[in-house]
């Protein structure tokens, strides 16, 4: 049973790494040339979003990785699956809000009939996507390579579903601020100190106002 649940997962990251390659070169030869005619941005500022598709490919590939070694994770250290669990789902939820916005928020510019206004926020909103995401991958692959050893310093995490960020215009958390996945995973979700941003999900300290990742408020 888990074996075929296992075999399932790893098809469809296989699945959507093939699409988000394919939707890379579709954008390499087709959309950046047409969204910059559009929003009247050279194709030299528009690197950030091949950049992030490459981030979405890399990070399809590791889930594959990671997807097997949660399987073979001896069922009586519970304690490393539920580390390994909140280090994978911080992950994957910045991979789906980053997936969201190269992809439909894009459209939006991309089908616009002249430039938007929005569309520099939009820039910054999808490149600090793109960073956070890159270091929430970077900080689960370094816990694995070390075998999770870092659980009993964490302890025992808890991870909130993310509220995803649809449609353009008001590419609020545009200002996301490059932060790893270290300092909310270090920060127990059920401590009274902390609050969880219902935008991006991060855990921040009781006196703050606003998310230190995505500037919305509490």
């Amino acid at each position: 049973m888990l074996m075929s649940v296992l075999s399932t997962s790893l098809r469809l990251v296989l699945q959507s790494r093939q699409k988000a390659l394919k939707d890379l070169k579709q954008m390499q030869t087709v959309h950046l040339a047409k969204l910059s005619d559009i929003q009247c941005q050279p194709l030299s500022q528009l690197k950030l979003i091949t950049e992030a598709w490459l981030q979405i490919i890399e990070c399809r590939r590791v889930l594959k990785w990671t997807y097997a070694y949660g399987y073979y994770l001896p069922e009586h250290e519970a304690a490393k699956m539920q580390f390994f669990e909140y280090l994978q789902g911080e992950a994957e939820s910045g991979l789906e809000r980053l997936h969201q916005c190269a992809e439909k928020e894009l459209q939006c510019y991309l089908t616009a009939e002249g430039q938007s206004k929005e569309f520099n926020e939009f820039r910054k909103k999808l490149s600090g996507l793109t960073s956070v995401t890159r270091n929430y991958f970077e900080n689960l692959v370094q816990a694995l390579e070390n075998g999770l050893s870092d659980v009993d310093s964490h302890g025992g995490c808890n991870r909130t579903d993310s509220s995803k960020n649809k449609g353009c215009g008001s590419s609020k958390g545009g200002n996301v601020k490059e932060l790893t996945s270290s300092d909310s995973v270090s920060r127990n979700l059920n401590n009274p100190g902390y609050w969880s941003c219902e935008h991006c999900t991060f855990a921040n300290i009781s006196s703050a106002t606003t998310c230190e990742v995505c500037d919305q408020p509490q």
